[in-house]
């Protein structure tokens, strides 16, 4: 059985590396395992192996040039390997189910959300040397693909790797936000870091947690995002939040104080430097 601060240590290590050197696949496996320490990650390290090798595979017998791809070729190479093959696909049935953002319960369903089954495409690609990166898209996890010519196009994970153009994006940022006005922008097009993903992976760990009522869990979860990301100060928030639920007012008061040493100036920082000055006054 692996301990909890075997984990945390192995988390700890791979949030010291520069970010492209983060593998989101295998972390996504580390973060899933504080739900199920005694796991054997090697079963799932084997399952990844088979998808790299399947890609692989596909696209030395699809014959086009694997050194340099065209995006289109990408995702159908993609597709047919992890929707095709070996049959995974969107939880459109259960999409609350906390399992959808948990690797290791995403491999043995083959179901997840965007964000679980959007990080399966970006190793899948960057296995056989292809760019690929999670896009800032609000609401619903997107992955985009890249030649070395700069030829973009952007898939689907969620909903078998469909190509998502420029209409179909206006369609579903609409729904997402609620919104029949909402339009386009730049920053929707743009990459987000390998550290963001995971964290977006766990923040949907998180919300289940919360709707759940399961505090302790929900915490938990901020505190693996808390490594992967130390100087997100809306993190440290949100633990003191949670452990003012849970009646830890001395752990309240670090995470708060944590917030305001990382917060710009402004409301937010000076109403939580009051709530920690009353938190103090309370454990005196």
């Amino acid at each position: 059985m692996v301990s909890e601060n075997t984990i945390k240590a192995a988390l700890a290590r791979i949030a010291a590396q520069a970010d492209d050197a983060i593998d989101v696949a295998e972390t996504s496996l580390l973060l899933a395992s504080f739900d199920h320490p005694a796991s054997d990650l090697q079963i799932y390290r084997e399952h990844l192996k088979a998808i790299a090798e399947a890609v692989h595979d596909a696209a030395a017998l699809a014959g086009f040039d694997t050194e340099n791809p065209a995006p289109e070729d990408m995702a159908a190479t993609l597709n047919k390997v992890l929707v095709e093959e070996f049959r995974y696909c969107g939880d459109e049935d259960t999409y609350d189910d906390l399992d959808n953002a948990n690797m290791m319960r995403v491999i043995e369903r083959r179901r997840g959300l965007p964000v679980s089954l959007g990080i399966l495409y970006i190793f899948a690609a960057r296995a056989q040397g292809w760019a690929a990166a999670g896009l800032n898209f609000p609401g619903h996890f997107l992955i985009r693909l890249e030649s070395r010519d700069g030829r973009r196009i952007i898939i689907d994970p969620f909903h078998g790797g469909r190509l998502m153009e420029t209409q179909a994006l206006r369609e579903l940022l609409k729904l997402v936000r609620q919104d029949v006005g909402a339009e386009l922008e730049s920053a929707h097009y743009k990459p987000v870091s390998n550290r963001k993903v995971l964290i977006r992976l766990q923040n949907n760990v998180k919300t289940r947690r919360m709707e759940m009522n399961e505090i302790d869990g929900a915490l938990e979860a901020v505190a693996s995002m808390q490594v992967l990301d130390p100087e997100n100060a809306t993190l440290w928030r949100e633990a003191g939040v949670m452990h003012m639920r849970l009646g830890r007012i001395k752990h309240a008061v670090e995470s708060f104080e944590g917030f305001v040493a990382r917060a710009p100036e402004g409301p937010d920082r000076r109403k939580i430097g009051q709530v920690v000055e009353e938190l103090r006054e309370r454990l005196h």
